[in-house]
């Protein structure tokens, strides 16, 4: 085998796992595939919360899947409410509790057949009459999708930044729902 031809079979193995990983633009997570398909709790307090999210960030062109505060946000609020974990979720400061949530780390794999992303938040729960914490926890989760559940990598790196938003939201509201709020 001369020289050249083992030069463009280096090449063609250098490049395959960047090609895999390219299968097309990134997406951004998106509410519905982070809402959970059912939270059920004991608990339903006949309370209200407004809930607010930082620390995410769009997607950009040349990015990965990221989260958004915004797509964030509605997953919680949609978990709550079919939960019922609330009586109602406000969006002013009229509400008996805040529940503040902040993406501290998005942790994603470059590339592989089998993608763990992890993530951590912050859950702060306080009431409002009284700015008392009433729970502070970090939330620690995991997001995995194989290649069995797309051969496209940058479908099965949002699957796994999802499924990761998915049990950070059922850990942090599965903790409110220990909690004795009265």
């Amino acid at each position: 085998m001369n020289k050249l031809k083992i030069y463009r079979l280096a090449a063609l193995i250098a490049f395959v796992p960047a090609f895999l990983q390219l299968g097309g633009c990134a997406s951004p997570a998106n509410r519905a595939s982070m809402s959970l398909p059912s939270f059920t709790t004991s608990k339903q307090f006949n309370k209200t919360v407004n809930v607010m999210v930082f620390g995410g960030s769009d997607t950009g062109a040349m990015e990965s899947t990221n989260i958004s505060d915004e797509e964030f946000k509605a997953a919680i609020e949609d978990a709550i409410s079919k939960s019922k974990l609330f009586k109602e979720i406000t969006q002013d400061s009229n509400s008996d509790f805040d529940l503040q949530v902040n993406i501290s780390s998005l942790s994603k794999p470059s590339f592989g057949f089998t993608f763990e992303v992890q993530m951590e938040a912050g859950w702060v729960l306080s009431k409002r009459s009284d700015k008392s914490i009433v729970m502070k926890k970090a939330i620690k989760s995991i997001g995995r999708a194989t290649a069995g559940d797309t051969l496209i990598a940058v479908n099965r790196i949002q699957m796994a930044v999802e499924r990761a938003a998915q049990n950070n939201i059922a850990q942090g509201l599965g903790s409110i729902a220990e909690l004795n709020i009265k």
